[in-house]
């Protein structure tokens, strides 16, 4: 087999674990309600659930980031995600509190190993390729998502049990899974990227003096895209209900067509980094993200506010997957730590998201409210640089033209 044809059969198959992740994740995460009434969660109690995840997830990256220096992330990967969707079906399987408790703490476990793994093999294939794709591997995580939401609303439509939504989607799914993980790529190595996740692996290296300093801006631009993404999740809805005057039903479009203009714009995204560079296209998504709120805070009707909601789909999406990109380009030899601990704030953003707007919003005004994600978005201009400066310009200064497919890799071990 080329190494051509090796490195495509490894990014079609973690964009297919990336689609999958988009739908287990849309499966439980619109479900909530009816979790809630089958283990009779009180509304007092439904945030500690909630927040048990993302903490969870969290230590679960961090333990990654020590793992993957003994076993390639391939092999993570391999076992992480059929522990995803074998959790999301104990959700939807028990009965008692204890049931749900612990189905949930291992969904978070082992979500958080996925989430990790799964970015440190995209940033490795990027490297390989010499091109921007990162934001095509996050297109097919948000199509997923459409799917996932799109199966929900069946099976609540359809007044199915909370299992008999989710069998189906494992019993397709995890056979799936396994055969892809055939063909994860690890280690790989682009000509004058310098040392990959595999020489990491083999060194033992971290950061080193001063590393996480340098990797601090990216981690808060992961925050606050991530507040601002949790934002429109955990608030769009009641948001064009309470404040806008619109129907029950017209609520719900809003994080649809937020997800719609999310995958439109990662699916084209690499396009955009590989003419214009990373820097420009996250300033441009900043921007754009931060009138989306701008917009949502002074609508004056619904629809408007759903103009708002597209902008921030438009204008976040891009964000999230060139951030771990870049951490890959400013720790090249020590990639896998870096997208590791900058995967956790992946999950502190979520947790600081929905109440710091919810609170906000039942203190002062939900319009006003908005404003705030507005404003932590715009500290993604004030760290623009970390995408592109003298030391991070892998993938912009010197990418592949169009047309020339040959690639010069070592192929690292994929645990297969």
């Amino acid at each position: 087999m080329t190494e051509d044809v090796w490195l495509r059969r490894g990014r079609r198959s973690l964009g297919f674990s990336f689609f999958v992740q988009g739908v287990t994740f849309a499966l439980l995460v619109t479900r909530i309600p009816a979790i809630q009434e089958q283990y009779g969660i009180s509304d007092g109690l439904l945030p500690a659930f909630l927040a048990a995840v993302p903490i969870l997830a969290g230590v679960a990256s961090v333990a990654t980031e020590h793992l993957v220096k003994r076993v390639p992330p391939g092999t993570v990967l391999r076992w992480a995600q059929p522990l995803v969707l074998l959790s999301l079906l104990g959700v939807g399987a028990g009965s008692r509190m204890w049931h749900v408790a612990l189905a949930l703490g291992a969904f978070g476990l082992s979500v958080g190993a996925l989430d990790a793994s799964m970015n440190m093999l995209g940033v490795s294939l990027q490297r390989a390729y010499g091109r921007s794709i990162m934001l095509g591997f996050h297109a097919a995580y948000s199509l997923g998502g459409i799917v996932g939401a799109s199966a929900a609303w069946a099976g609540a439509h359809w007044q199915l049990s909370l299992f008999a939504s989710y069998l189906p989607a494992v019993v397709v799914l995890l056979p799936l899974v396994f055969q892809g993980s055939r063909f994860y790529v690890d280690g790989a190595v682009g000509a004058g990227a310098g040392a990959g996740a595999g020489a990491e692996r083999v060194a033992g290296k971290g950061l080193g003096a001063g590393g996480f300093k340098l990797l601090l801006p990216l981690c808060l631009v992961m925050a606050c895209a991530y507040i601002g993404d949790s934002t429109v999740s955990n608030w769009s809805a009641k948001y064009l209900q309470d404040v806008l005057g619109s129907s029950e039903q017209l609520a719900t479009v809003p994080y649809n067509v937020y997800m719609v203009t999310t995958l439109i714009g990662r699916a084209v995204g690499d396009l955009g980094v590989r003419r214009f560079g990373a820097v420009a296209v996250v300033r441009i998504g900043t921007l754009v993200a931060a009138g989306g709120f701008a917009v949502v805070a002074a609508a004056p009707g619904a629809w408007v506010g759903m103009l708002g909601f597209t902008l921030l789909g438009i204008g976040l999406c891009v964000i999230v997957p060139q951030t771990f990109a870049a951490a890959g380009r400013l720790f090249p030899g020590a990639s896998d730590t870096a997208i590791a601990r900058l995967n956790i704030f992946n999950y502190v953003g979520f947790l600081i998201g929905s109440p710091l707007v919810g609170g906000i919003g039942d203190a002062w005004s939900y319009r006003g409210a908005m404003l705030v994600p507005m404003v932590l978005v715009l500290v993604t201009l004030v760290h623009a640089r970390s995408f592109g400066a003298d030391g991070a310009r892998y993938g912009v200064g010197h990418e592949r033209r169009a047309g020339d497919r040959a690639v010069d890799v070592g192929r690292g071990g994929n645990g297969v």
